[in-house]
């Protein structure tokens, strides 16, 4: 599954909070949610990082990256 560009809407949901309900079992995933969630970066930033994240890691994170749209 492909990801979803930079300018979807589910970055934003996602770093508003919604990183937190995907299921995974990847460490890195899990860290990344939980630093997402006490961030006070501006969520346009967040964002990014976000999709800079699942780009990088896209090869293992087929699962994750699923659900992406989902929540």
């Amino acid at each position: 599954m492909a990801i979803p560009p930079l300018n979807h809407p589910c970055w934003k949901k996602l770093a508003g909070g919604a990183l937190m309900k995907i299921k995974t079992q990847h460490l890195g995933t899990q860290l990344l949610a939980k630093r997402m969630e006490r961030s006070t970066t501006p969520l346009q930033e967040r964002a990014t990082e976000l999709h800079a994240f699942f780009t990088r890691w896209e090869r293992i994170l087929g699962n994750e990256i699923s659900q992406l749209t989902t929540l």
